[in-house]
């Protein structure tokens, strides 16, 4: 199970990490949104991977720690406003650069970067 987890946290890292560095906005976004959700797996991990553990603690051995629960429920709440908030910027951006490019300039084909 943990090592399912960890595979999965780090798959959707090294997705979030290939779609941030692209040229387009879109891909960028998903980028960014894949990052948070990575992050989001990542927190909640580090309370334990228990299963059939008590929410509150009552002396036993076995619980479920709640902060990191908590942690989780915040930054999902940040990740969906941080996402309105992007979306929002790569659509003003298309409007006054009139395309969808990161840097706001078309790149032709066969041109290079500076």
């Amino acid at each position: 199970m943990e090592s399912l987890y960890a595979i999965t946290t780090g798959v959707l890292t090294a997705c979030g990490l290939y779609l941030t560095l692209r040229g387009r906005t879109f891909p960028v976004v998903v980028g960014l949104t894949l990052l948070s959700y990575a992050v989001n797996l990542f927190l909640f991990s580090m309370g334990g991977l228990t299963t059939d553990g008590a929410a509150i603690v009552d002396g036993a051995a076995d619980y479920a720690d709640p902060l990191p629960q908590a942690l989780v429920l915040t930054a999902i709440v940040i990740g969906f406003a941080m996402t309105a908030f992007v979306v929002i910027l790569a659509m003003r951006a298309r409007s006054e650069a009139g395309n969808d490019h990161v840097d706001g300039r078309k790149q032709e084909i066969g041109e290079e970067r500076p």
